[in-house]
């Protein structure tokens, strides 16, 4: 076959071709943007508080990506769940609520587990920075009001893995 027979050939079935790896560029696209609901590794957790101990099940966001994304996206939050954010090592930190549907208590949680500071009901899609208030290694993200209910204050204990005494 010549040459001048097979450009035609091609010439016909390009457009169609890049039509259909374009529309396969785009559902990648696509579904690559799109929010999911991805869940991390879990540890157990508790807060020691003059109420009692509050156990928790929390999930560990301890990379970059992780901790950006945080509870992003998320539509619920159970009584009993979380995430702890793990830092490495102390720092002062601020948290925002950019994507973020539920409302949150924020416990920001020094190396030894000592509560330093809450952030009690935090609002959903507010871009409002919300500081640690000191040097922290760990943050606990529970639904919003469930520090009030189990009595969590500053200088209550945490213990986790992570916090060394």
């Amino acid at each position: 076959m010549s040459l001048s027979r097979l450009v035609p050939r091609i010439d016909r079935r390009l457009p169609s071709l890049l039509g259909r790896l374009a529309l396969g560029l785009m559902a990648v696209v696509l579904v690559a943007a799109a929010p999911t609901d991805v869940r991390l590794r879990t540890v157990p957790l508790s807060i020691a508080t003059a109420k009692g101990v509050a156990h928790f099940t929390v999930e560990i966001a301890d990379t970059d990506a992780t901790r950006e994304r945080g509870l992003m996206y998320r539509k619920s939050l159970g009584p009993h769940e979380g995430m702890l954010f793990d830092f490495h090592t102390p720092q002062t930190v601020s948290f925002w609520m950019k994507n973020t549907y539920i409302p949150l208590d924020m416990l920001f949680i020094a190396p030894d587990g000592r509560i330093v500071s809450i952030a009690r009901n935090a609002v959903p899609f507010d871009e409002t920075p919300i500081w640690s208030g000191g040097a922290v290694t760990g943050v606990l993200e529970i639904a919003g009001g469930r520090a009030a209910q189990i009595g969590a204050e500053p200088g209550d204990m945490v213990t986790a893995r992570m916090f060394h005494r």
